[in-house]
């Protein structure tokens, strides 16, 4: 990638503090090329599957541009949603 970013957002969400169970991933790669949003996200999905599997990751949510794209949103992202729920509800 030629920019990454994991941002935990566990805080965001009905878990016990200090939780590592939701995450945001931003990921810039000429590899997503002409991709579709869905084959970027298998992309992603895929690398990480291990270490979502063994951590127990509940949610990810992933943002997968181009370099081009990175730019022309100025390199920014939207927040992520309030939590909707979580563990217990």
């Amino acid at each position: 990638p030629l920019h990454l970013e994991v941002i935990n957002e566990s805080y965001m969400h009905n878990v016990p503090k200090g939780s590592e169970t939701h995450f945001k991933v931003i990921v810039v790669s000429d590899a997503f090329g002409s991709k579709a949003a869905l084959q970027r996200h298998r992309m992603v999905n895929h690398t990480l599957e291990e270490e979502v599997q063994k951590k127990g990751v509940h949610a990810l949510s992933i943002v997968a541009k181009t370099p081009d794209q990175w730019q022309e949103s100025i390199q920014k992202v939207e927040p992520s949603p309030n939590c909707r729920g979580g563990f217990g509800k």
